[in-house]
């Protein structure tokens, strides 16, 4: 049925629901499962006005970029802790429901899973959603948890 499934997540209870649901479907068809997590990129301005670890002055992007990291490892682990292999994580900086359609795109998948409700914004509140996005931009199926 399906030989490779994305699976979007950004650490919110809506990306674990879907991350569960991929990895059963992977176990039902045998099929690699890539996880992906992607966070946005901040202007200057906004990483100047930020209150990221206030502390420690890393730019805005860098703490993104590891937080992006922590949970798509997290992620990972779960999935192998459940079974699934062969199973791989990647990182990536964009538009979160372009960047989701390109590399399904880009890395073949037979189907996207995400979730309904992620860490939205309130750009997201006025401009619809993540999954909603996803569903009009991708060119494969989406099964949106």
């Amino acid at each position: 049925m399906f030989k490779n499934i994305l699976v979007a997540v950004d650490g919110s209870v809506g990306a674990q629901k879907a991350l569960e649901v991929a990895v059963g479907l992977r176990s039902s068809c045998s099929a690699e499962l890539q996880i992906l997590t992607v966070y946005s990129h901040h202007s200057l301005l906004e990483a100047s006005m930020s209150m990221v670890r206030p502390d420690d002055p890393e730019p805005t992007d860098d703490s993104l970029r590891d937080h992006a990291k922590e949970i798509a490892e997290q992620a990972k682990a779960f999935a192998r802790d459940a079974g699934a292999d062969p199973v791989r994580a990647f990182v990536k900086v964009g538009q979160p429901a372009r960047t989701i359609v390109k590399f399904a795109r880009e890395h073949e998948a037979d189907v996207i899973v995400v979730g309904s409700r992620g860490l939205g914004d309130v750009e997201g509140f006025l401009l619809g959603s993540v999954s909603h996005k996803i569903t009009s931009l991708a060119g494969c199926p989406v099964l949106v948890v």
